[in-house]
This record gives C-alpha cells, structure tokens and sequence, in this order.
C-alpha cells in the first residue's frame, strides 16, 4: 500500500503579493518646485497650457486597445514638500487645481515627494521607500572591475559603467607605467555617455535624498512594483474636504481627486516635464536600469497585460517615457 507523505507549510513563510489596479498609462502633468508656485497662477496657468497639447498626443499614441475598448489612463501630479516647504496646502494646492482646469486638465491623483523618502504617518510599522529602493540595488560591475570602490550602500553613488581610475599621472611621472584611463559606460554604442549618479548626501542615519533617487521611487510607486512585505504601498487615499490643511503632514502621501479616476498605478507611464529635469530623468533610467524588482510583482503585470492585449517591456526602465516641451 502506498502512503503519500502530506507536505506542510507555514503561511507566514510565504508572504503574500498584494495585487494592485492597473491602468494602461499614468501619465503626470508635471512636477514643480515650490519656487515655482511662489511665481503664483500666472506660472501655474503657463505650465498647463504648455502641457495640454503633449498630454492630447500622449492619449492619442497610445491608441484603442487590441479589444476595440478605450484604455485606462490616469493623471498625476507631484509636488515637491521635501527639499522645501515655502507655502502650504491650503493656499497652494487650489490654485494648482484651478489652473489645471483652465485648461481643460484633471488631475486625478496629487503626490507629496516627502511620501518617496519618508515612513508613512498613518503606517509607521512600515519601511521608507527610498530606504527600502536603496536595498533593492544590484550594481552592474563593468567588464574588467577589480571590485575596488566600496558599494553603493556606503558611498551613495551609482554609476552606469566604469569610473576613470583615481590617480591621474603621466606616464612620465609613473613607474608602473599606469595613464589616465577615461570613464566608459557599459554597453555603450560607439561612445561613452558615462553618468554618475549622486543618491543621497549627508550622515547616514539622516540623509537627505537626491531629486533623482526620490523620482526612480516615484516611478517605481506608477508602476506598482514596490511592496512592503508583500503590501502594497502609497496607496491613494479618497479625498473628499472641500479644504486642505495649513500642514503638508496633515496630507496621505497620495490623493485621489477624481472619485472617477482610473487606477493610479499602471502599466507604463509618461511624465511632461519642464527640460531641467532632462539629466535628473537620465539619470533615473540609471538607477532602474539596477533596481532588483520581486518576481511576484513583475508577474502579476505580465499576466494582467496580457490577458488584456496589451503590450509591456520586459524592461522596467523602457515602461517609463518622457515629453520635455520647449518652454515648459
């Protein structure tokens, strides 16, 4: 008589992957210095009109689905109360939200930096992302590496390709015989763009985030690849007030302003943005291009997408696209 050995196994040991919604494309209206609303709606209402006809192109590229439905598509917008708090929500966000209108725009969603590098208020028992992003790194050491510079986690630099060796002699002043080598990036095309990218200054146990590593975990939060033990993470909160606190901590990370609104996260995103964040977003695509992603959440969009038709890169770093408009 056979006997089957039963198998068991602890739940606990096999977290699960919260499941997140899904639009086909998030698509952000822009993300402003809060010197830029100092400028007052003059500012707020050029930035909108500039960015209107980019966001009619951005909807119209990406096209009816393979089932002849309309996709999903959201909006976004980030505001910055992380580097600096020179006004508040109450006198701030209003005007956004009106010149936005004015030009015919929604913003479904409005997102607070400080949600991409600090805890949560309302889930303390949980991780900073930024933190949390900074363990998910996996360099790519460039052919030839001898390992020599300390990793990332302790020097807060991440590169893609190979540094320019530090001593810079001549070969006449060298008796090993060693030159100046310049920096190389890896996989180049012909010739080098070699970039080295700053990810936070500051002591350790009180860093302050670069624009660059804050927008790759802004990128990674659209995409709805980051979780938290298995939960998933800055969830948008409903918001309903008709006003809004005189305090940016008094505010969820994320908020839904449109009860209408598609899903926050999505599939692939499209950011209009003014072209001084060109070299920030460049170097966004470095730091994804390194980001170690769980399996369990790459998955589950793979298999929503393409239940739905709907094609995805395999790539994290080409779900991402950009307009930079003149003028912006």
């Amino acid at each position: 008589m056979n006997r089957s050995a039963a198998v068991f196994r602890e739940t606990s040991a096999e977290p699960r992957t919260e499941s997140v919604p899904f639009s086909h494309l998030s698509l952000e209206l822009g993300h402003l210095y809060m010197e830029d609303f100092v400028e007052g709606p003059t500012r707020l209402r050029s930035h909108f009109a500039a960015v209107r006809p980019w966001v009619e192109a951005a909807r119209a590229g990406l096209g009816p689905l393979s089932s002849g439905k309309r996709p999903r598509i959201s909006t976004c917008f980030l505001i910055d109360d992380y580097f600096s708090l020179l006004s508040t929500p109450a006198e701030l966000i209003p005007p956004l939200l009106e010149a936005a209108a004015e030009a015919g725009l929604t913003i479904d969603y409005l997102a607070r930096e400080s949600g991409c590098a600090v805890a949560d208020p309302a889930h303390q028992d949980r991780a900073e992302l930024a933190e949390s992003v900074l363990h998910r790194l996996v360099e790519s050491p460039p052919p030839g590496s001898n390992s020599f510079r300390p990793p990332v986690s302790r020097t807060g630099w991440l590169t893609n390709g190979r540094r320019a060796p530090g001593r810079r002699t001549s070969a006449a002043l060298d008796s090993t015989g060693t030159v100046w080598q310049p920096p190389s990036e890896t996989g180049a095309r012909g010739h080098s763009v070699f970039m080295d990218v700053e990810l936070w200054n500051g002591p350790e146990d009180d860093r302050t985030w670069s624009c660059a590593f804050l927008a790759s975990v802004w990128q990674l939060v659209r995409l709805g690849l980051l979780r938290d033990n298995g939960r998933a993470v800055l969830t948008p909160t409903p918001w309903d007030d008709k006003e809004f606190p005189a305090e940016w901590d008094a505010l969820p990370p994320v908020l839904r302003l449109n009860p209408r609104a598609s899903p926050f996260t999505a599939y692939v995103t499209c950011s209009v943005l003014p072209a001084r964040f060109l070299p920030v977003e460049h170097a966004v695509r470095v730091i994804l291009d390194q980001v170690h992603v769980e399996a369990e959440a790459l998955d589950q969009v793979a298999e929503r997408s393409a239940a739905e038709g709907f094609a995805v890169p395999t790539g994290v770093v080409d779900r991402t696209s950009y307009v930079f408009p003149p003028g912006l």
